[in-house]
């Protein structure tokens, strides 16, 4: 019994080394088109895209295109985005549309809601005495002037508070682009609460209870080449 054990075991071990090796032989042989293991981790391999294809991706106004595309806009995005401020045949429209075509991002709704902040901003941080915040947001020249009628009036000891009530109106009147360097004028009309005290807290100027209505008209500009999006104020003229 025990030599009919050990016979019949040993043919099951040899019967089974056969089907193995006869396995192996078939499913493990490489072919060299197998497909590499997945690494979560790895880089795309772009070699593997056939020459030519372009894979489109959402774009914004202000985004990039592939380079070698068309990127100016069309004339009639350009009329879309004219539309509520300026003709297209009239100056200014005809000199957005330059601005346009040599900076495809720019949009005059946007570029009005901005000017609109900054406005805001540079109004209470002038009134604050705040320079930190007006470095941001001024060029160099009008910096300077702000920078001196600040000091100025420190060493007086005087005090100023301006309350901005409301913008009433915010229109592009000029534009112009020279040197890749783009300008828009912006005629702001707004109400203002004004008043300048002096050490004793006595009032200088304006009137804390009167709110005036103010016409501002103030340059704004960018490097169209910079990837930096933001404006700078770069001159400014009281219209009254």
């Amino acid at each position: 019994m025990s030599e009919a054990f050990d016979i019949y075991t040993l043919l099951f071990l040899v019967l089974a080394v056969v089907i193995f090796i006869r396995l192996r032989s078939v499913l493990g042989r490489r072919t060299g088109n197998e497909r590499q293991p997945f690494d979560p981790y790895s880089r795309p391999d772009t070699k593997q895209a056939p020459e030519g294809t372009v894979v489109a991706l959402p774009r914004g106004r202000n985004a990039e295109a592939p380079v070698g595309t068309d990127t100016g806009p069309s004339a009639e995005d350009i009329e879309e985005r004219l539309e509520r401020y300026a003709k297209a045949d009239s100056p200014l429209g005809k000199s957005l549309t330059a601005l346009i075509k040599s900076d495809p991002g720019f949009d005059p709704a946007q570029f009005l809601d901005g000017a609109k902040m900054a406005y805001e901003m540079i109004v209470a941080a002038f009134a604050e005495g705040d320079e930190k915040t007006l470095k941001q947001l001024l060029g160099d020249d009008v910096l300077d002037g702000f920078s001196r009628a600040i000091a100025e009036r420190d060493e007086r000891g005087e005090t100023h508070h301006t309350t901005l009530v409301g913008i009433d109106k915010a229109d592009m009147i000029e534009a112009e682009v020279k040197d890749k360097q783009a300008f828009v004028t912006v005629k702001f009309v707004s109400e203002l609460i004004s008043v300048t005290r002096d050490s004793a807290g006595e009032v200088v100027d304006g009137d804390p209870k009167k709110v005036r209505e103010v016409t501002d008209i103030w340059t704004f500009a960018r490097d169209t080449a910079s990837r930096n999006p933001n404006w700078k104020l770069v001159a400014t003229e009281a219209a009254n």
